[in-house]
């Protein structure tokens, strides 16, 4: 099962539109998770439409429209692998051991919110995964996304994906 994990897309804001790359990403994915700050619906859509299973929640950018069609916490079992996305987790110092505590029966945490790229193993096990944004790299080398895949319960080939320059469609 091949994963595309993104965040923080903030459209129309940070950009116009979706890099092609990352649609190109969506089209190969078995799921897409987004987790949150979309700021626009239209975005979310565009990936309902596009993808073959999409997991999502809102950020703290995104107003009641999508508030109202997304949790703030998702959860699936994706290939045995027990998955919960969150927007924010809070300050880097601590992430770990609060995530712990706050998803004691998740496997994976995909999170997003710093715009800044995050793969660690807390002290309980729990991978945590942002996929920094794919639109906005703030102070980030690159714009970037996570691609994974899972396969017998198991989550390899993580991958930080740069997003090449002008990559959008108008």
């Amino acid at each position: 099962m091949k994963l595309l994990l993104i965040s923080d897309t903030h459209l129309p804001k940070r950009a116009r539109a979706l890099p092609d790359q990352v649609l190109e990403a969506v089209d190969d994915a078995d799921v897409v998770v987004h987790a949150g700050d979309w700021v626009d619906e239209a975005t979310l859509d565009l990936l309902e439409a596009r993808s073959r299973r999409l997991i999502g929640v809102w950020g703290n950018n995104d107003g009641p429209g999508l508030r109202a069609r997304l949790p703030e916490v998702a959860r699936a079992d994706l290939g045995g692998l027990r998955f919960a996305v969150v927007h924010e987790t809070g300050a880097a110092q601590g992430r770990e051991e609060r995530a712990d505590r706050a998803y004691p029966d998740a496997d994976v945490l995909v999170f997003g919110h710093s715009h800044i790229p995050w793969d660690t193993v807390s002290p309980g096990g729990l991978r945590l995964l942002n996929p920094g944004s794919p639109t906005d790299r703030r102070r980030q080398p690159a714009c970037t996304f996570l691609t994974a895949s899972v396969a017998d319960g198991r989550l390899a080939d993580v991958r930080l994906v740069p997003v090449r320059r002008a990559s959008a469609r108008p």
